[in-house]
């Protein structure tokens, strides 16, 4: 495993906005907390009634299973976005309307355990994507939405987004505190 997957991004390595998400990520090492998160994620929704799957804590709110998508679609954006910045490309890449994309997924149709299959075979690639990478490809850095961003960044802000998440669908939807 590459050292700098064990190194926690400086500020300047991303927009102070994603800050809030790499402060969640309690692991020293960004990739162990990218496969317990995998585990914890997939226990959580494991153990749901499926009929919670369309439960809003509040009218205007996502739906939990909209909760799910918006995760996975993160994982996949924040994916691409890796991708590209680790293999050198130096095109400015483009943010994306979260709400937007919540109303499109079709979350409605879809239910939680096969949301959690899909999570999890998501998740489990880019785990091999970033375990592929060398410490130049880490520390490699982009733009994204707008932001210079590095690699190693975008690893630490996808397991901080998940966390934050978590927390949520636990606090708001499950009443768990």
């Amino acid at each position: 495993m590459e050292e700098s997957a064990r190194i926690r991004p400086d500020p300047a390595e991303y927009d102070p906005y994603y800050g809030r998400y790499i402060e969640r990520v309690e692991h020293e090492d960004v990739l162990e907390a990218l496969e317990e998160q995998l585990e914890e994620l997939l226990l959580l929704l494991g153990s749901l009634d499926p009929a919670i799957g369309d439960y809003r804590y509040a009218p205007g709110k996502w739906t939990l299973k909209q909760v799910v998508c918006h995760v996975l679609d993160s994982e996949r954006i924040f994916g691409v976005r890796a991708l590209c910045i680790a293999r050198g490309d130096t095109q400015p890449l483009p943010g994306f309307d979260e709400n937007a994309y919540a109303e499109e997924a079709g979350a409605e149709r879809r239910s939680i355990s096969n949301l959690a299959t899909e999570f999890e075979l998501v998740r489990k690639s880019h785990i091999a994507l970033y375990r592929s990478l060398d410490d130049q490809a880490w520390r490699r850095t982009g733009n994204a939405n707008g932001a210079a961003v590095s690699v190693r960044a975008i690893a630490w802000i996808v397991a901080g987004h998940a966390a934050h998440h978590m927390r949520v669908l636990r606090e708001r939807y499950l009443g768990a505190q």
